[in-house]
């Protein structure tokens, strides 16, 4: 399969426990925000303080996801500190857990409350919707790594709201055309009844049926639901070629029904959501051959290997999956240059300087790492950073325009083999 990167046009108008109080170990310290008072985007030394704090699954149906977000955010603030380019970060970890837990309801107030400039999540679109509004009323900047729900690009957030992981529109769009070219013809979906599980799959469905194929059932499910005996069902009462799994932690349980079923559970997909290395939970074999999707390009072993280090400092294990990491460590790097060219924390001030550090205002000298494109904005020039997530370049809407989608499939261990 060939690579899948896409880029999108700019359009529209604009616009999960608790946590746990303490910022991690980051090197920073603790003074308050602090500016020189030059003007914004003027040369000169800055002297600022960016308090950031999370709101990622620690708990909850995506909780595979926390580490490889977290350990994402803990490396940006360790290579924006080793700089000491004029803006100190200070991070907070906290708990955005699910709708069920709800554990967002107590961390983003706790963050709020403690003067956080930057909130970095949640991973859940779902989530997001939850307590997205209550930040933007605080004008505070919020920067998802990993929302994905095509809804978010209008919503009415003061320019407050970005993402550095692309709209379904692409995911769906790269899935649906991959579905096709493997020769399916009759396509089965299962999916979760929330603002992800339906947008990706209105997308899937529209693609693969425009390239020929027919999605012969549909069924949905909701948050909190134990038992998916009904949708199994009814899906495999229609013969499917293949199914579609778009699903959370779910799919642990969704699985093993599907093979009691009788399906070839070598012929399923997979999406950002589920899409994991499933070695020590399943037999050998079980997904051998089924495919899936996942946003962000090949991290390589020396970011891999720092990412490790720095999540392993904590007293955590060695991490287990990649999702989503580049693009936190992204969002809060963007957000740091973002404030050094505002010279300013303040939320609305470093919302209008997003989309020209990532190059979205279509000038700017071209830098991949932090120290480099700060030290360019001190000496008064105009920066887009490609960090490793790719090119993201930011619209209007505070979308990233490019985006690489990763096609994985499963190999006799159930484990992922990158094709792209």
């Amino acid at each position: 399969m060939a690579a899948a990167t896409l880029m999108l046009a700019a359009c529209g108008n604009g616009g999960d426990d608790t946590d746990n109080g303490e910022p991690a170990n980051t090197g920073a310290g603790t003074d308050t925000d602090t500016s020189t008072g030059e003007a914004a985007g003027e040369a000169g030394e800055r002297d600022l303080t960016l308090q950031v704090g999370t709101v990622l699954p620690q708990t909850g149906s995506l909780a595979f996801l926390g580490p490889p977000e977290e350990a994402g955010v803990l490396l940006a603030a360790e290579h924006i500190n080793e700089a000491d380019l004029g803006i100190t970060v200070e991070v907070t970890l906290g708990d955005s857990g699910d709708p069920d837990n709800r554990a967002y309801a107590t961390t983003v107030p706790q963050l709020l409350n403690a003067g956080t400039h930057v909130i970095v999540g949640a991973a859940s679109s779902g989530v997001s919707k939850l307590f997205i509004d209550e930040v933007i009323a605080a004008e505070r900047l919020m920067i998802s790594p990993a929302n994905t729900a095509a809804e978010f690009t209008d919503w009415n957030d003061n320019n407050l709201y970005w993402r550095t992981a692309p709209s379904d529109l692409l995911q769906g769009e790269v899935l649906g055309n991959m579905i096709a070219q493997d020769g399916v013809m009759n396509l089965g979906i299962i999916y979760l009844n929330d603002a992800y599980g339906t947008g990706l799959e209105a997308t899937l469905t529209e693609t693969f049926e425009a390239a020929a194929g027919t999605v012969v059932a549909s069924e949905p499910y909701n948050a909190g639901d134990t038992t998916f005996d009904a949708q199994i069902s009814s899906v495999l009462a229609q013969n499917p070629d293949a199914i579609a799994m778009i699903t959370f932690e779910e799919i642990k349980t969704i699985l093993p029904a599907i093979e009691a079923a009788g399906f070839d559970t070598g012929n399923l997909y997979f999406v950002d959501g589920n899409i994991a290395d499933y070695s020590e939970d399943f037999d050998p074999g079980m997904l051998e051959g089924s495919k899936g999707t996942q946003p962000g390009p090949d991290l390589g072993d020396d970011f891999r290997n720092q990412l490790n280090e720095v999540w392993t400092a904590e007293g955590n294990p060695e991490l287990e999956n990649w999702n989503y990491a580049a693009e936190s460590y992204d969002a809060v790097v963007l957000a740091a240059l973002a404030a050094l060219a505002a010279n300013s924390v303040d939320g609305p001030d470093i919302a209008a300087k997003m989309q020209e550090v990532s190059g979205g205002a279509g000038d700017g000298e071209q830098y991949d790492n932090f120290a480099d494109a700060a030290q360019a904005i001190i000496d008064g020039d105009v920066v887009n950073y490609d960090g490793p997530s790719g090119p993201i370049t930011f619209d209007e809407n505070g979308d990233p325009t490019e985006a690489t989608i990763g096609i994985f499939e499963y190999d006799e261990n159930n484990s992922l083999v990158r094709l792209n």
